[in-house]
Order: structure tokens, then sequence, then C-alpha cells
């Protein structure tokens, strides 16, 4: 009988995950995986933990602690402080899993004698390829776009091939605790943090202006480390006449501590190439190819043209202009629902 460790979060989806594993014969494992938080911060760690016990329990099968906080705080707390603080815009959820919960909780794991680990991803692994899940609206392939060949051979993703709604009703039937409990949100296992208020414990952040396209100062921020492109909050515009029109980040220059937008969203997407650094490829590519890229979760599908690849970068060129990623950002790349890989914006 192979050993299954699932990462319980104290949520549904990772429950249903160790259900249905138990149900397929699985020796399973529940994990509570602990990470690192600020002391200045609410942390309710110790309740999740409750609920994914409290699911072990009812499942009646073992229940173990992971402890990742040395892990998290380097890898994904200092990470995501150092690449606003360079100016760029990182994505803390890609990082914890690819730190976390595949390298932290695989390595547990694996020291325990586990043959795979699992997790409540939206997530497909289909002939040992990462595949989008069939719920379009909760698909978390952005997210797992790091993932190497090996650690796929050792990763199941029990509740990808389910829509949401029937994981809750899956739950429901089966008495499990959790079944009614709200998704968590939020900077992974920060929660409902506030991006301005946690930096500015580590980042000194200074008042700035925000400029007009033209260069004309027209309001205020809080600091030009924290923004983004395509934010649209968090700023004031004093200028009279155009204080109450929707105004979005177009640049950033952390230098002058300064801050350009636009009422005109539209008309700020470029084109040119794109280029990404600590890319992981599952699949070989080759200049002229075509293959869609997502900039962010949930968005669009944009179609790119890969003009150079190498083992340090990939060159990608989008179909039309288009509304580049800030750096920093993860671009995840696509052929139909099958996930390749990615990149980091430079």
């Amino acid at each position: 009988m192979k050993t299954v460790f699932v990462g319980l979060s104290g949520g549904v989806d990772s429950s249903v995950a160790a259900l249905r594993l138990k149900k397929q014969g699985y020796n399973v494992v529940g994990v509570f995986i602990k990470v690192w938080h600020p002391d200045f911060m609410v942390c309710n760690w110790e309740q999740e933990r409750l609920d994914a016990m409290r699911v072990a329990a009812h499942l009646e099968i073992p229940f173990l602690t992971c402890d990742a906080e040395a892990t998290y705080k380097q890898e994904v707390a200092d990470y995501f402080i150092a690449e606003y603080q360079a100016g760029r815009t990182p994505n803390p959820d890609v990082m914890c899993n690819k730190a976390v919960k595949f390298g932290a909780f695989l390595r547990f794991a694996q020291a325990h004698g586990a043959d795979y680990i699992a997790t409540g991803h939206y997530v497909q692994k289909i002939d040992g390829q990462l595949h989008k899940s069939v719920d379009a609206t909760k698909d978390q392939s952005y997210f797992l776009w790091t993932l190497t060949t090996e650690q796929l051979e050792q990763a199941l993703f029990p509740i990808g091939d389910t829509t949401k709604q029937s994981i809750r009703c899956e739950a429901e039937a089966a008495g499990i605790p959790v079944a009614t409990k709200k998704d968590s949100q939020g900077i992974c296992f920060l929660g409902h943090v506030d991006i301005a208020d946690f930096l500015s414990h580590y980042i000194e952040l200074a008042p700035g202006d925000v400029l007009s396209t033209s260069g004309e100062v027209i309001g205020s921020h809080q600091g030009a480390f924290i923004y983004t492109l395509g934010q649209r909050h968090g700023f004031t515009i004093d200028s009279k006449g155009v204080e109450k029109t929707p105004h979005y980040v177009v640049s950033k220059n952390v230098e002058d501590n300064t801050i350009t937008v636009s009422t005109d969203f539209e008309a700020e997407k470029r084109e040119g190439d794109m280029v990404l650094r600590d890319i992981v490829l599952r699949q070989f590519l080759q200049e002229g190819e075509m293959l869609t890229a997502h900039f962010r979760y949930h968005g669009p599908d944009i179609t790119c043209k890969v003009t150079k690849v190498d083992k340090q970068s990939l060159v990608l060129l989008p179909a039309l202009p288009t509304h580049l990623p800030a750096k920093g950002q993860s671009v995840v790349l696509y052929k139909g629902t099958h996930c390749i890989g990615g990149g980091i914006v430079t």
C-alpha cells in the first residue's frame, strides 16, 4: 500500500483530497504545515491547525505537523520584502508553493517514508503533466508553474477534475467538519494582510508625488515601492476635475519615489519583447513556436511567440499590443490546458 502525506490546511479542498485518497486505498497521513508570521500580525494558525486535526480525526487518519517556519521566512517572506525593495512586484504564492509545499513539506514527507504528497490544489496531473482544473474559476495552475518533473512525479492532485461546488457537496455528504467553511484569501499563509502596512515594518516608505503621463504632479502616494502596474487604489488625486475619474498606475520610479498614472489604461498597451528569468520548462520549446501565456492569476490567454530560449532565459513576443506585466511577476505558459512552465519578468 502506497503512503501519501496530504497537506491539510483546515479547509474543505484539502479535506476532500484526503477523503478521496483514503477511498482509493492509499495509506493517508494528514499533515498541517506550520509557517512563519510576523509578531505584529494576528495569526489564526492555531485555529487552522485545530480544524485540520478535526478533519483527520473524522477521517480516522494519523495527523502530523510539519514545521516550515524557517523556510517560509527565508524563501517567501524575505523574498517578498527584497523584491519590493528592488522596485519589483513579487508573487509570494508562487514562491510559497515552490519553497514550502513542494519544498519543505515534500522533504518532510520523504523523510517520514511517504511515497507521495497531495494537496487540495485545483489542477490536474494527466500522463504525468500539469493541466488546468476542469473548474476554470478555481484553476490554480498559475501558482504551480515552478514545479519540476521530479516534483510532479511525487505529487497527487485529487480534486482538480471536479468543480468547487461539487467538492463542497461531497464534503457535506461525508460529514467533514469544515464542509461549509469559507475559502481563505490573501497572501498564501499570511492571510488578509495590508501590503503597505506589512512592508512598512521592513522598508522605509515615504510619501511621494503622483504624476500624470505628461509629468505634472496631480496627487500623492504612500511610497513608490508598494505600487504595481494597473493598480487603481491606494493613492490620492488632487487635481480638480479629474479626481473622481479612475486612474491606473502605468509606471513607477523608486529612485525618485514617484508613480505615474493614466485615466486611459487601454492606451498604455505596448508592443515588444518580454524577457523571463528563472525559467522552468517541462517541455522543449524552440524559436518561432506559438503558445499562450497568463500574466496574472485568472488573467486572459495572451498569444505569444518564442523569439529566444536558452537555459537562463526565455524571450516572448505577444502577438498583439498588451499590458506587459510588472518586473518580478510570474508569466505562466500553456499549450491548451497543459501548463508547461513559466518564468519571472526581468
